[in-house]
C-alpha cells in the first residue's frame, strides 16, 4: 500500500507532539522512523495507523483519504513494544484471532494460523501458551498474528526494544526478510540507530515533533545534511572552526580553535565563515605529523579499540584501532589526520553546538 501524509499535526492541549509533517511512502517500502525519546515517533505512527486522528492534516492510503477511518478498517497490522498476546490462548489461537473475528471458516483459520507460524519458524510451538515462550519467541508470534490479519500495512512500534541484544539482532533480519517476501509496506519506529540502519529502505529522522532529515541509511550516514543527523546517526567528532579558504582541488581548508589548519570536503562556505566539521572515528588516522593529541582513554569494542584523545586544541577526538593492531597507551602522544573526503562541513549553529545536538 502507498501512504501519503499531508501537513499532519497532532496537538495535546498547547503541546505539538507532531507538527506539519508531509511525506510519501512507496508500496512495499520498509520505512523506519528514528529519533530520540519524545520526538513524536510513536505519535506519528499512531496517526498513520488510525489509532489517533490528527489535529490537522490528512492521511491517504492508495489515494483514498482515510483520516476519519478507524484502525480496524484500514487493513493495518500493529506490533507493539510491549508484547500483547492473549495469555489464555494458545499460540495457534493467538495467530488465528484476526481471521476468527472476521468469521472465516475454521479450516481457513487453521490454514492461515499454521502458514504464518511456519513463516516465523514457530510451528512447533503452536499448542503452547505465551507464558511458556521466551520474549523473542513471543514477539515472533505477535508478528505472525499481525501478518495473519492479511494487512498490507504493518506498523512496528519499538518491537525489539524489550528483547536481549542478540535476540534483537536475529529478529530484525527475520522481520525484514518476511515483509519483503510478502511485499508489505512497513513503518518501523525505533530509537536504535543500528537497528534502523540494518533494516530500512529509507529512514525518517525526527526531532522535536518534526522531520529533521529523510534518506537511505547510507546517505544519512555518509552525507548527512545537518549537524544533528551527523551526531545522532552513528558516532562522530564535531569540531568548531573557521574557514580559511579553498585548496587547489576544491577542498575546504579550516582553522581549528588552536590555530591548526586541516582540510575537509568541498563546501560552499567562504573564507571567515564559522563552521563545524564532522569526522567519524573510522576516518581519523594516526601519522608522523598532524594534530597533536594525548590519549586519555581506550575501550575494547570487540572488533576494534575505541581510542579517546584530547587534542592540543582542547577538542576531544575519538578514533578506531583494529583489535589486531597495537593499542596506544593512556598518556601517550599521537598525531591525528582526517580523511578529507569524509570530513563534512556544516554552518556553525547560532544557538551553539550543544543546543544543536541536544536530544530533548
Amino acid at each position: 500500500m502507498k501512504i501519503k501524509l499531508e501537513n499532519i499535526s497532532m496537538r495535546f492541549g498547547d503541546f505539538y507532539a507532531v507538527r506539519d509533517i508531509s511525506l510519501s511512502i512507496a508500496k512495499g517500502e520498509y520505512l523506519t522512523i528514528l529519533g530520540p525519546s519524545g520526538c513524536g515517533k510513536t505519535t506519528l505512527i499512531k496517526v498513520i495507523s488510525g489509532i489517533w486522528k490528527p489535529t490537522e492534516g490528512r492521511v491517504f492510503v492508495d489515494g483514498e483519504d482515510v483520516t476519519d477511518i478507524p484502525m480496524e478498517d484500514r487493513d493495518t497490522g500493529y506490533v507493539f513494544q510491549n508484547i500483547a498476546l492473549f495469555p489464555n490462548m494458545s499460540i495457534e489461537d493467538n495467530v488465528g484471532y484476526s481471521p476468527r473475528v472476521r468469521d472465516m471458516p475454521e479450516e481457513e483459520i487453521d490454514r492461515i494460523a499454521k502458514d504464518h507460524l511456519e513463516l516465523v519458524k514457530m510451528f512447533d510451538r503452536a499448542g503452547m501458551f505465551p507464558s511458556e515462550l521466551s520474549g523473542g519467541e513471543q514477539q515472533k508470534v505477535a508478528l505472525a498474528r499481525a501478518l495473519a490479519s492479511g494487512s498490507k500495512m504493518l506498523m512496528l512500534d519499538e518491537p525489539l526494544s524489550a528483547l536481549d541484544a542478540r535476540v534483537r539482532v536475529e529478529l530484525r533480519y527475520e522481520i525484514r526478510r518476511l515483509v519483503k517476501k510478502l511485499g508489505i509496506t512497513v513503518l518501523h519506529v525505533t530509537h536504535d540507530q543500528e537497528e534502523a540502519m540494518s533494516v530500512s529502505d529509507r529512514i525518517i529522522l525526527m526531532r522535536a515533533g518534526g522531520i529533521q532529515e529523510v534518506g537511505t541509511p547510507l546517505d544519512l550516514y555518509r552525507n548527512p545534511s545537518s549537524i544533528f543527523a551527523a551526531y545522532f546517526i552513528g558516532e562522530t567528532n564535531l569540531l568548531e572552526c573557521t574557514v580559511m579558504g579553498k585548496t587547489k582541488t576544491g577542498k575546504t581548508a579550516v582553522r581549528l580553535r588552536g590555530g591548526q589548519t586541516v582540510r575537509a570536503s568541498k563546501s560552499n562556505f567562504e573564507t571567515g565563515d564559522p563552521v563545524v566539521i564532522s569526522v567519524r572515528p573510522e576516518n581519523v588516522y594516526t601519522a608522523n605529523d598532524g594534530l597533536k593529541a594525548e590519549v586519555i582513554g581506550v575501550v575494547f569494542m570487540g572488533t576494534y579499540w575505541r581510542v579517546r584523545t584530547q587534542a592540543e586544541t582542547s577538542d576531544y577526538i575519538d578514533y578506531n584501532v583494529s583489535s589486531n593492531d597495537e593499542v596506544p597507551q593512556v598518556g601517550g602522544k599521537v598525531y591525528l589526520v582526517f580523511n578529507k573526503k569524509a570530513t563534512k562541513v556544516f554552518a556553525r549553529p547560532e544557538e551553539g553546538l550543544e543546543e544543536a545536538i541536544k536530544l530533548e
